[in-house]
């Protein structure tokens, strides 16, 4: 499931969320996510992925202590975008004037 992830180092916020998400229609997982540097088992924090809105999901993280992790979209499968190269100046561009006289 792609979309919006809470992060939440409570399991009963994290089900509290998961329950109004899918009370309100929308589909809702829970997870435990490892987060570098973590060694204990215990301290993964709690993660629910879900295809609510993100302003629906970033309300109840404030209100259950945790926050919003936004995903990384997918690399396409397609060819990279290539843009024409620029076009740049070919000698300094003038400040003044040509046909302007020096004031001496």
């Amino acid at each position: 499931m792609r979309g919006v992830r809470g992060i939440f180092f409570d399991e009963d916020d994290a089900r509290a969320v998961v329950a109004r998400l899918l009370s309100d229609g929308f589909t809702a997982e829970l997870d435990r996510d490892r987060l570098a540097g973590e060694d204990d088992d215990e301290d993964h924090p709690w993660s629910v992925r879900t295809d609510a809105p993100e302003f629906a999901l970033e309300m109840l993280v404030d209100a259950h202590d945790g926050w919003l992790d936004m995903e990384e979209p997918e690399a396409s499968a397609g060819p990279p975008l290539v843009l024409p190269p620029l076009r740049l100046p070919e000698a300094p561009i003038r400040i003044k004037r040509p046909d302007a006289q020096d004031p001496q």
